[in-house]
């Protein structure tokens, strides 16, 4: 496990490095993010922005998706895979945010996780990114890294990552800081070869050996 001031300076030269901490799903209304977040499970953000325009224009309100036939929604998501429950879960939300919520997307865990297809990863980037709240999401890139560099103790459960995470960051730091491990995970680190020579914090990593 790394240190205080190690974790510190994790964060600040990973601030340096990628200073626009930003989601790159695409969206404009609170509940594009959710459907969104959703259609980008065992998928690329950006085969999900490539996808996304045309569904939002086909469907431009809850109230559009909340009457939509799920076959029909199934077309336009067919290429993000697992496309049969996932606009079936995109009809549903819609539906209980109009019923259960007044159109708006839930502010708090409790309320987000009774969403179908909503589990945290989903609910910490809803709180970070459009509440601003402390949220820690863990996706692949965070899990991998935070084992890696020595946040977590080689753990694989994404909810004891977050737990462990939220235990080390600064609150009001840690959604920002989940986006940068993304970003670090996806241009120097890597799953399969990382390149550490080219890594800002590999001083600090707990695996670099060079």
């Amino acid at each position: 496990m790394r240190s205080k001031e190690q974790i510190d300076e994790i964060i600040r030269l990973l601030e340096l490095k990628y200073p626009l901490a930003e989601c790159s799903l695409n969206y404009e209304k609170d509940y594009e993010l959710l459907f969104s977040t959703r259609l980008a499970a065992q998928c690329t953000d950006e085969r999900v922005n490539v996808i996304t325009p045309a569904l939002f224009e086909r469907f431009p309100s809850l109230e559009a998706f909340a009457g939509a036939d799920v076959s029909e929604v199934e077309k336009y998501v067919h290429s993000c895979g697992f496309y049969r429950s996932k606009a079936r879960d995109i009809v549903r939300c819609a539906q209980i945010l109009l019923e259960k919520h007044n159109g708006r997307v839930p502010d708090t865990m409790e309320e987000l996780l009774e969403l179908p297809g909503v589990g945290r990863k989903t609910a910490n980037l809803i709180l970070g990114d459009v509440f601003g709240k402390p949220a820690v999401v863990v996706d692949t890139h965070c899990k991998r890294l935070s084992n890696r560099i020595g946040l977590a103790d080689n753990l694989n459960d994404p909810t004891k990552i977050e737990m462990e995470l939220r235990k080390i960051l600064p609150a009001e730091k840690s959604s920002d800081f989940c986006h940068r491990l993304v970003l670090h995970g996806r241009a120097v680190c890597n799953a399969r070869k990382p390149r550490c020579e080219d890594c800002c914090i590999k001083h600090l990593c707990q695996t670099f050996s060079g």
